[in-house]
């Protein structure tokens, strides 16, 4: 019978509550992984997903345009008129961005660009899951994937005697059938 223990990673990739969501997507795009143990003075304390962080994101309100001081849609349309018939030239649209002449990296610097960069300015502890699904070493593979199809998630942390052993994934699962181990 294989058990978790079998096909887990042990080669974990934990994360503080108070790393940024910007350095965390950077490190799980970097990883190749979709989530992360969150570990704070030694206990696991939650587990964040891109899941997680694309419903932090989406729940956020839009860049705001119309504080003072900040060019918005509102304000006085520089564009040129366009009568019905005639093309538009380019400026209509560049006008639309009000820094569309500056170089990338000068507008991704902005906080008020388009380029505005939210997950900056939050943490992962604003954006994990506190609900922790967990699983022993010893359990059969088969509990585990029960366990992640009750629950619709994909994967489990291991704790062992209270400790962070390891994590299964949906991946380990299906790389442990495919190869004819369970």
């Amino acid at each position: 019978m294989t058990v978790v223990r079998d096909i887990m990673s042990t080669q974990l990739v934990v994360v503080s509550p108070q790393l940024s969501l910007r350095d965390l997507v950077e490190l799980l795009a970097q990883q190749h992984l979709g989530g992360a143990p969150v570990v704070a003075e030694g206990k696991v304390v939650g587990v964040v997903t891109v899941d997680d962080i694309l419903s932090f994101q989406a729940s956020l309100p839009a860049v705001p345009v119309d504080e003072p001081g900040v060019q918005g849609l509102e304000d006085e349309d520089p564009r040129p008129e366009v009568e019905q018939g005639d093309e538009a030239d380019a400026a209509f649209f560049v006008d639309l961005w009000p820094d569309a002449g500056a170089e990338l990296p000068e507008r991704a610097a902005s906080l008020r660009g388009p380029e505005w960069d939210m997950l900056s300015e939050h943490t992962v502890e604003e954006a994990m899951s506190r609900r922790l699904r967990t699983i022993a070493s010893d359990q059969p593979i088969e509990v585990a994937a029960q366990l992640m199809q009750d629950s619709d998630i994909h994967r489990l942390l291991v704790l062992d005697h209270g400790h962070l052993s390891g994590i299964v994934t949906t991946s380990d699962i299906s790389r442990a059938v495919a190869e004819g181990r369970v």
